[in-house]
């Protein structure tokens, strides 16, 4: 890991992005604070145009997205011309449209349908990576809905995004699954899980108790690209977790 590859995602910081003056502002703060990438998700009606250039204008590149499946299915051209423009190879969904999540039948069939539209992604230089939540580890005969993700899937079509806090709380230990998703994963998402009384909170990285040591090596020996920094919600400023969680992953950078 190096500082450059450490990347905001805004969809912390969606509450600032809501149009282009905020995001403007948005940006310099970011840059700032010492990142040098952000990823596209949760800002508000603003032209790819316009976005590209402010990124350009505060010194950040646009390493990934977060769009929706819907989007992929029926603005295919769109999505496609979006992140050629800003040079942007990681194209992430969210998380698994509920109308899969009831079945390993319906599992196996998104990981078949996101296939292809990765393989097609992939005839444009582009990567669809899947992010996921804690649901993905109910198990279905005794395999979890990752493990049909990951079987189902196609190895070079159907990447992955994996957030480490949600493979905590779903019950899986981080660094074993990133290991298992050896070359299928080009982008991680960073955020510490605190406990406060009997209840646990999203936390700056390093401020909490996942083994952040232990993930970044394995990340390292797995080939993961970009690190992005995701805290779905902050007990304080969020640009101040930010910056907490950057001085922190600073120190274990190699640069």
């Amino acid at each position: 890991m190096k500082r450059s590859s450490i990347a905001v995602q805004l969809y912390t910081l969606r509450d600032f992005c809501k149009n282009e003056s905020d995001l403007e502002q948005t940006f310099k703060r970011v840059r700032d604070i010492g990142y040098e990438a952000v990823q596209v998700s949760g800002i508000g009606p603003i032209a790819p145009e316009t976005v590209k250039r402010l990124a350009d204008e505060a010194g950040l590149s646009i390493c990934a997205t977060h769009v929706s499946f819907d989007s992929l299915v029926n603005d295919f051209e769109e999505n496609v011309r979006k992140h050629k423009l800003w040079n942007c190879k990681y194209v992430g969904i969210g998380g698994l449209p509920e109308a899969y999540r009831t079945s390993a039948e319906r599992y196996a069939e998104f990981a078949r349908e996101a296939s292809d539209i990765g393989r097609r992604l992939n005839e444009h230089g582009l990567q669809f990576v899947y992010h996921n939540h804690e649901f993905e580890f109910q198990k279905f005969d005794g395999k979890t809905g990752m493990d049909i993700l990951a079987a189902e899937g196609h190895p070079e079509h159907f990447g992955f995004e994996l957030d480490v806090y949600w493979v905590q709380v779903g019950g899986a230990n981080p660094v074993d699954r990133i290991r298992a998703v050896q070359g299928r994963m080009g982008v991680i998402h960073l955020k510490d899980l605190e406990i406060v009384g009997r209840t646990q909170h999203f936390a700056e990285v390093g401020q909490g108790n996942l083994n952040f040591e232990a993930i970044v090596a394995a990340c390292r020996d797995t080939g993961v690209e970009w690190y992005v920094v995701e805290q779905d919600e902050c007990r304080r400023d969020p640009f101040e977790s930010l910056a907490i969680s950057y001085e922190y992953l600073s120190k274990l950078a190699l640069d």
